[in-house]
Parts: C-alpha cells; sequence; structure tokens
C-alpha cells in the first residue's frame, strides 16, 4: 500500500516536471492555433505539433496531492500538506506558528 502512495507522488512530480519544461512551447503553439490572421495550413500544422507534445505536459494532469500520504484531496497547498496530516501535526504542536484555536 505504502509504496502506491508513493508512485502516485512520484508521477505527479514528473508531470510537475515536464510541464514546467513543455510550457512556454505549449504557450506558443496554443496562441498560434488562436490566431485567426495565420492562414489556415499554418495553425493546422501548430495544432499538429500541440497535440504531438507529451499529454502529461499539460497543467491540467497536475493533481495536488499531499506529501506525506498521497491523499488527493482535502490538500492545503501552502503546506502541501491534506487536512488530515495538518491537523495531527499541529496537535503535536511539530508546526512552528501553528495551534489550535481556543477562545
Amino acid at each position: 500500500m505504502e509504496v502506491r502512495k508513493e508512485n502516485r507522488n512520484i508521477r505527479d512530480n514528473h508531470r510537475r516536471l515536464l510541464a514546467e519544461k513543455f510550457e512556454l512551447k505549449r504557450n506558443l503553439y496554443k496562441a498560434l492555433v488562436r490566431d485567426p490572421t495565420l492562414p489556415q495550413e499554418m495553425r493546422e500544422l501548430h495544432a499538429y505539433k500541440l497535440a504531438k507534445l507529451p499529454r502529461n505536459s499539460s497543467f491540467t494532469r497536475v493533481r495536488n496531492r499531499c506529501v506525506f500520504t498521497g491523499r488527493p484531496r482535502g490538500v492545503y497547498q501552502l503546506f502541501r500538506m491534506s487536512r488530515l496530516v495538518f491537523r495531527s501535526l499541529a496537535s503535536q504542536g511539530l508546526l512552528e506558528g501553528i495551534r489550535k484555536a481556543s477562545w
């Protein structure tokens, strides 16, 4: 079970790296495809090039996951951990500056 969680995080990290690597190319091809002033053949060529880029290089494929458990939902972006892990670490006092509210 632990290996599967680790694999999910590795796969997600790989997607993040690919998305960062191909971001400029992808945005360029998208802009050229959308440009109505270009000839149709040129737009089709850039659409083909866009389709040939790796699928995992798209930012929509990136999923925020907890770095501790690999949980995909309820993840705080600032801490990159799930709400469950955040709560347990905060209760133990392991997160500096975080304290359970009481009034």
